[in-house]
Parts: C-alpha cells; structure tokens; sequence
C-alpha cells in the first residue's frame, strides 16, 4: 500500500526545514506519509499543484512567493486565510477540491502561549510591519483578546489599511515608523514581521517601547541572537525569542489539518535548534 503523499513548494527551497519537521512528526505519531520539497517556477505554481493533486497528493504546504497565488487557486478557504488573503497549506478533500488554510498566526500564538506561556489576554501588542508576515497573524492574534495592537510600517497607510480590513476583531490601530518615538508607554510583546534583521545588523527603534517586562519576538530565526533580538536584550527585555517555535507550530497545525493528530512540538524544536 503506497504511503500518503505531502509536499511544500516554494521558490527558493533548497534550505527548507518542513520535510525534517513533518518527517519528525509522522516517526513520533506512527503515521504513514512521505512529505518532499518541491521547486517551482514562478509562472507554474498552479500546473505543479494540479499534477500533484493528479498524482494523488493529500496535502500541501506553500512557501514564498506562491502563498497570495494558493489563495486565488483553492476551491475553499478557512476564515484565517480569508483575512490574510494568503494560504500556507492546502488539504486535498475526498472530492479533489482543494481547502486553503493559513496557520501562520495560530503557529505564532501556540508558541508564545504554549510553549512560552505568555499570556495575551488584555496586552499591549506592536506589530511592526503591515507585509504578508503580518497579514497571516492578525486575527490569531487579535483572537487572544490583547487590549491593544498597533501596527506600525514604514509606509504608514499600508498599516492603515490592514487596522481598517481587522478593526471589527479588536481594538486596531496604525502608525508610521517614525511616529514610535511619540509612544511613551511601554508594550507586552513587540513582534518584528519584517525582514529588517536580515538587512540590518543594528536596529534601533525608541527605547521606551521596551522595559523588564517586555517580550520581543521576531519572525525571522537563526543560530545567533537576530538584530532584533539583540536590540531587545540591549534595552533589558523580559523574553527575547526567534520565530523557530513558529515554523514548527505552523507545521503542527498543518500536520493537525491533513491527519487530525496533534503531533507533540517541543521535541522537534529542540531537535531542529540542535541543528541550526
């Protein structure tokens, strides 16, 4: 009996961590898969879709740049992906009609309250950025009930926008970069959902956005501290944390979504951190 077939697609995909994690995932909950990365062209994401559901391929998982082209393509999309307007992972239903999900944000919430135990029930949230990354966590986010989030972009009507597309989810607000130096209150959690610490090796946004009980997180990982991490702990937050508890949560919910088993996360991120 030929085992059930999973893939991610993106472009690049050379470097991507899904099939270690999913792999992980299928050992630990005894399932039986196989879960590969997939190349694509640009201009071919669709035909390369098509012919792995064709084939007889149960689920998929989609990377940059092809998350905005996934959500034009399924037949179905879950109320996160709507609002996001971008799907990370495609089920194939028994009709071969494809259910576009997005699990980003609910990869970032499961990471901050389960592993972490953040609670962000009535707290202070900044989101800077108002990109896809940001998009894919809002309502995951903004369904924690946090008395505030404030998203702040460089460009500000784009962050306006996104307040204005979620402000009938919680209390939404928008501001331009330059206009951080205007807060005087400190924030709970400040999450970066930009690229800037791949940019930047020193980032350096007002001070009094952060104090001893702050919690910085960025979306991006690596071995070391990010630009982002490091301007946290410069100005002595609580918590600083990089976003591989986010890659793995995003997979499990993924993994949840295709096998309706909950595989257990902390393992595989302490494998994959082993392994960085």
């Amino acid at each position: 009996m030929s085992k059930d077939q999973y893939a991610v697609i993106g472009n690049p995909i050379a470097h991507s961590k899904s099939p270690k994690i999913h792999h992980l995932f299928a050992q630990q909950t005894q399932q039986s898969l196989t879960y590969q990365a997939m190349f694509s062209e640009r201009d071919k994401f669709a035909s390369i879709v098509k012919k792995f559901v064709q084939q007889g391929g149960k689920g998929l998982n989609i990377t940059i740049p092809f998350k905005e082209q996934a959500y034009q393509l399924v037949d179905d999309k879950t109320e996160r992906a709507t609002y996001a307007q971008a799907v990370n992972t495609i089920k194939v239903m028994p009709n071969a009609q494809l259910l576009g999900d997005n699990t980003d944000g609910v990869g970032l919430v499961n990471d901050l309250t389960g592993n972490y135990g953040l609670n962000l029930n009535q707290s202070r949230i900044l989101l800077i950025g108002a990109g896809g990354a940001s998009k894919g966590v809002l309502l995951p986010l903004l369904q924690q009930q946090p008395s505030q989030l404030v998203i702040a972009n460089r460009t500000q009507s784009k962050a306006q926008a996104l307040a204005k597309k979620f402000a009938d989810k919680g209390n939404i607000t928008a501001c331009g970069l330059d206009q951080l130096t205007t807060i005087d209150q400190p924030f709970d959690l400040i999450i970066n959902a930009t690229s800037l610490s791949l940019q930047s090796n020193t980032i350096d946004f007002p001070s009094q956005l952060i104090d001893s009980n702050s919690w910085c997180y960025d979306m991006f990982y690596s071995k070391q501290a990010t630009a982002f991490m490091q301007w946290g702990q410069i100005n002595h937050a609580k918590q600083t944390l990089d976003g591989l508890g986010m890659l793995v949560e995003q997979a499990a919910e993924s993994f949840y979504l295709w096998r309706n088993i909950k595989p257990e996360t902390k393992i595989v991120l302490s494998t994959l951190r082993k392994n960085l």
